[in-house]
């Protein structure tokens, strides 16, 4: 099955479950996150997939750390793809911008620049691709709360 409504798309399949938005401007980054919890909350009440509220927050995190950095670093809009598929959510984010981010190492004195190092430590997985335009990266976050959750809950 598959619907499609003002440049948003959302597919169905036996096997995943996924949307897609273009987002560009200020407020590009607000709405995302607004997508991104909205296909969460969908995920769960129309296909009864569970979702932690660790994984939505974590989702959620990771969507405004990727926009932001296509925002600031892209000229031009962006896509957001975000699938449901084997306990997780992959959350991709596609710009114009040719050049591949670099992850600082950590340095807890440095100020900005930890958008990708906090990605990275909330997910699974996480890729980079340079496109024949731009490029994608994609990030696997857990729907039952990821890495971090044993150690954040080990320390409570």
């Amino acid at each position: 099955m598959k619907q499609a409504a003002d440049g948003e798309g959302w597919a169905l399949s036996d096997e995943s479950i996924s949307v897609s938005a273009a987002f560009e401007g200020t407020e590009a980054i607000a709405e995302a996150r607004a997508y991104a919890r909205s296909f969460l909350q969908d995920l769960q009440a129309l296909h009864g997939v569970p979702v932690s509220g660790r994984a939505m927050g974590n989702v959620q995190l990771v969507v405004s750390e990727l926009v932001t950095n296509a925002q600031k670093y892209a000229p031009g809009p962006y896509l957001l793809t975000l699938e449901a598929d084997e306990g997780a959510v992959g959350v991709t984010v596609w710009d114009s911008e040719p050049r591949l981010p670099v992850i600082q190492g950590f340095d807890p004195v440095r100020v900005g620049q930890h958008g990708l190092e906090i990605v990275v430590a909330l997910c699974r997985g996480f890729e980079v691709h340079r496109e024949p335009v731009g490029k994608r990266i994609r990030a696997a976050v857990d729907l039952a709360g990821g890495p971090i959750a044993d150690v954040a809950d080990r320390a409570l």
